[in-house]
């Protein structure tokens, strides 16, 4: 957003990786997912690591809706997110659900997240990471981020990974990554309103 409350042209897609463990897959899945969105066109790509940016557990003495951040991390965290326009989160399945650091990069912020569309890459064993996505717009919405219909599902990952190592889609994933690409173009055109300083608090 300008100082006018526009959506800069293209719009800011963040694409975040959710999974910190090591031997992951996360980062080869994501890379495959960013090709795909520079392709697009529809939006300028940034990404963020959450193993690269090691948030520590919730250290901030003030409820995140004061925005009344003491910790440099935190700061820099919440500049990323609040430079979006749309994001991404490309994550896993543990146990039917998702990964504590995503659930702990999402609680660190409020009002950055505000009316901004959320696309799901998830990926798993047999479920493709779907019950851990659907966990995933539970939180979301709390936070009045949009989780859009459109979305990817990579079951039994391991098996599409080819032996340069890189990710290996199928047809339907590749049409799953453009249908939610253009969805959330249209999300982020659509929402800008609501995050313009005039428009709701």
């Amino acid at each position: 957003m300008d100082s006018l409350g526009l959506m800069p042209t293209p719009p800011k897609l963040l694409i975040v990786i959710a999974s910190t463990r090591p031997g992951r897959v996360g980062p080869v899945v994501a890379d495959w997912f960013i090709e795909r969105a520079e392709a697009h066109g529809g939006f300028t790509v940034e990404v963020a690591d959450l193993a690269a940016i090691d948030l520590p557990m919730m250290d901030e003495p003030n409820h995140p809706i004061q925005g009344r951040y003491t910790k440099a991390h935190t700061v820099v965290w919440s500049e990323t997110v609040d430079g979006a326009d749309a994001f991404v989160f490309v994550h896993p399945e543990y146990n039917y659900g998702y990964t504590a650091p995503l659930k702990n990069a999402i609680d660190y912020l409020h009002r950055e997240w505000r009316y901004k569309p959320v696309g799901l890459v998830s990926y798993g064993g047999i479920s493709g990471g779907t019950r851990a996505a659907q966990m995933v717009k539970q939180v979301v919405t709390t936070v009045k981020m949009v989780p859009i219909l459109e979305a990817v599902s990579i079951p039994f990952v391991a098996q599409r990974l080819g032996d340069d190592g890189r990710f290996q889609p199928d047809t339907v994933m590749e049409d799953g990554a453009t249908a939610m690409l253009d969805e959330l173009v249209r999300w982020a055109g659509a929402l800008a309103s609501l995050r313009r300083p005039d428009g709701p608090s």
